[in-house]
């Protein structure tokens, strides 16, 4: 089965539970025990009446704001992990799943996508890439080593690529691959500057959330396939790290900065950085969104009203001083 087929399949279970562990794994939480988040966040809610969340451990906060998020995603849940710890465990299951599911679908679905989007144009990737095996991928293959090499590593010296190859330079998880910057281009003066902005991440980004045919077109505005499904109009945090794990994962036999990831779009020292990211990802996918924040026109009417607002609130600000 081609990854265009698999991606129009239906999901084969009918649980609503699992189809929004499906959803709620892609964009907001995917590598989780989810009967132990359910355990531990009712435990919690009942420890949070003496103790405020903010006297908890970072990481139990983190889980605690899964468990939330999960909460508010699907109307009714609490009551049914207030029956017990059996109904607890068997919600966990359904929704863990849905997500594992989720997980495994794009993992084979985008295992060949991948590997046409980084061939040269018009050619193969030579010398080939088995399409069910990657046995031969990772740093082992010139165009997989080439995209999964760490930013401010040098993919084209010899000693560097020699030792990741040999994995006598192990790489960490805060350790990002290239292909996560625009144009593989990385500024040590400035790490933000294209990231999570590549190409390649788009392209992926789109064949799981929208539809594979959307990839190679201009965004429309409808939604389509998991997007459209699951009332999806705007990029998440989590998604982003998703996918890029999932490309790692295509391009390689691991994934290791999803967490990494998650760290820096939750700092709260980064959320200008962070918020312009969401807004370039929205106008790349859903152009329609109200997130998008398309500029202003110069010269038109809409400027002009908000200039004329702006130079009246400042003359009243002037006023009261």
């Amino acid at each position: 089965m081609d990854s265009a087929s698999l991606a129009l399949r239906p999901c084969s279970t009918s649980n609503p539970l699992i189809s929004h562990g499906r959803h709620f794994g892609r964009t907001v939480f995917v590598l989780c025990n989810y009967p132990s988040l359910l355990t531990n966040g009712i435990l919690r809610l009942e420890q949070m009446e003496d103790t405020p969340l903010e006297d908890l451990s970072a990481d139990e906060q983190r889980e605690h704001h899964v468990f939330e998020q999960l909460l508010d995603s699907y109307p009714g849940l609490l009551g049914r992990l207030q029956n017990g710890s059996e109904e607890i465990i068997h919600v966990g299951e359904l929704v863990s799943k849905g997500a594992a599911g989720a997980q495994g679908d794009d993992t084979k679905m985008l295992k060949s996508a991948v590997l046409d989007w980084i061939a040269p144009k018009g050619a193969a990737i030579q010398p080939p890439l088995h399409r069910n095996s990657k046995i031969d991928c990772g740093f082992n293959h010139q165009p997989t080593g080439s995209l999964l090499c760490p930013a401010g590593l040098d993919w084209n010296n010899p000693e560097t690529r020699e030792n990741l190859q040999s994995s006598e330079m192990s790489v960490c998880g805060d350790q990002w691959p290239i292909f996560l910057y625009a144009h593989y281009t990385y500024n040590a003066n400035d790490p933000w500057c294209g990231l999570l902005r590549s190409r390649l991440l788009v392209c992926a980004y789109k064949h799981v959330f929208t539809c594979p045919s959307s990839v190679d077109k201009e965004p429309k505005a409808t939604r389509s396939r998991n997007a459209r499904l699951h009332g999806m109009s705007l990029v998440t945090i989590a998604s982003m790290a998703y996918i890029a794990t999932q490309v790692q994962f295509t391009l390689s036999s691991s994934s290791t900065f999803y967490h990494s990831l998650l760290d820096l779009f939750e700092d709260p020292d980064e959320s200008t950085e962070v918020n312009e990211l969401l807004t370039w990802w929205n106008r790349q996918v859903f152009p329609t969104s109200s997130a998008s924040k398309r500029p202003i026109s110069a010269n038109s009417a809409l400027l002009k009203i908000r200039l004329k607002r702006l130079a009246a609130k400042q003359a009243t600000d002037l006023n009261l001083l």
